[in-house]
């Protein structure tokens, strides 16, 4: 048995309590008043659910092509130097996960990691469901992979067989893409016109075919609009945002910088659209912080390719919202925890997001006055590199609990 006393962060208050995890099942027993007495006791820290980062490219498959950038070994420890409990993996391999037996054998390899992995299957011109509850990505337009439509009505054709599946969605539309393909750079390669478009193609494809939808990695406060009008109307559709798009814009590139954050859908122009973004966020109107980890090589960066990793610093960005942009405690709980707990819960059979008896005992403890410069000293992602470094974050993971196991960082 693990007990550990502090100051616990739940989604209805914030209180002084003692944690009792059952080691043997990885369940949390008991949650009661501090006695003083535990394994860990702590004093200014704050205990959250464990994080739980829903967009995640750990680039392992049954190729092993691109192992070397980083495996699932090596996605978990940098998911636990950063505070995430377990992450869901997306399919864009050289081998995709698109069938039971695909999906199955790319689950066993799942097996080397410390923390839990929920994985995406690919949809493409030819797949169809499952024959188990998994949820499913599509790449609407060509990204990194070639896992991608050329067209809406492509792209309608294949979804009408996943009636009722939840599907996240990579928003940029192929038909722009390829209109702008021989622009003068990335960033006007990919344009917020090709966001806007696919999204809206997206809203409707979610409510002609009772989808459980989720937008990845919004870039533009005007998609996030558009999105939360579409709730409003009672459609069921879930929005993720990245470190990435809330921290950067292009007033802050140089030429070494560009290169490195390089991504799809690009670091957009103005400041005002990401602190726009922020506050979309802290009001509540963007659900999940989810990060596209995306590990390529430094040597991969300066030949143009898209992705950068984050995993390692995912809680010490949390941290930098809090002191930086007011977000509270709570407001942290509902983005890395809760909401995208119960995002997780409809694929598992352990529940997660809270801490209370009969959920898994995985925790984040964050103390919010422990400053972090990120190096590649301190990263364990495979890549040894991160658009962070040389930043200071104003607080950092101090401990991540895996299923009552203590992970110090």
């Amino acid at each position: 048995m693990l007990s550990i006393e502090g100051n616990i962060i739940s989604n209805k208050e914030q209180f002084r309590g003692r944690i009792e995890i059952d080691q043997e099942t990885g369940l949390i027993t008991k949650v009661g008043k501090p006695t003083g007495i535990a394994d860990l006791v702590l004093k200014n820290e704050y205990i959250f659910p464990g994080f739980i980062d829903l967009h995640v490219h750990a680039r392992e498959d049954m190729s092993h092509t691109q192992d070397y950038k980083e495996d699932f070994k090596t996605a978990s420890l940098a998911a636990i130097n950063g505070g995430v409990v377990l992450f869901a993996e997306m399919p864009n391999n050289p081998i995709p996960p698109v069938n039971d037996i695909s999906y199955n054998e790319k689950y066993l390899l799942t097996k080397k990691s410390l923390v839990p992995i929920l994985l995406y299957a690919g949809i493409g011109k030819d797949t169809k469901m499952l024959s188990k509850n998994v949820p499913y990505k599509v790449f609407m337009g060509k990204s990194v992979g070639d896992m991608y439509f050329n067209s809406q009505v492509e792209l309608e054709s294949a979804l009408k067989k996943y009636q009722g599946c939840f599907i996240s969605f990579h928003c940029e539309d192929p038909e722009i893409l390829d209109e702008y393909k021989n622009k003068e750079n990335h960033e006007n390669r990919r344009p917020v016109e090709a966001e806007l478009k696919a999204i809206e193609i997206a809203l409707l494809l979610i409510k002609k075919f009772n989808l459980n939808g989720k937008i990845c990695h919004v870039s533009t406060i005007e998609g996030i609009n558009k999105i939360n009008e579409a709730k409003k109307q009672g459609l069921n559709v879930k929005i993720e945002i990245t470190p990435h798009h809330l921290y950067f814009d292009e007033s802050m590139f140089n030429a070494e910088l560009k290169k490195k954050l390089q991504v799809n859908p690009p670091i957009r122009q103005t400041k005002e659209n990401r602190l726009s973004l922020i506050e979309a966020l802290k009001k509540g109107e963007i659900d999940y912080l989810a990060t596209d980890h995306a590990p390529h090589t430094i040597e991969e960066k300066g030949k143009g390719i898209s992705g950068m990793p984050h995993l390692d610093t995912y809680g010490a960005f949390t941290t930098w919202l809090i002191k930086e942009h007011s977000f509270t405690l709570e407001d942290i709980l509902r983005i890395s925890a809760f909401n995208p707990a119960n995002f997780i819960n409809n694929f598992s059979d352990e529940k997660y997001g809270e801490i209370k008896s009969g959920f898994v005992g995985s925790l984040t403890i964050l103390d919010i006055n422990k400053p972090i410069k990120i190096t590649k000293e301190n990263l364990k992602t495979k890549c040894s590199w991160s658009p962070f470094e040389n930043i200071t974050f104003p607080g950092s993971p101090i401990i991540t609990i895996i299923k009552g196991k203590i992970y110090e960082n």
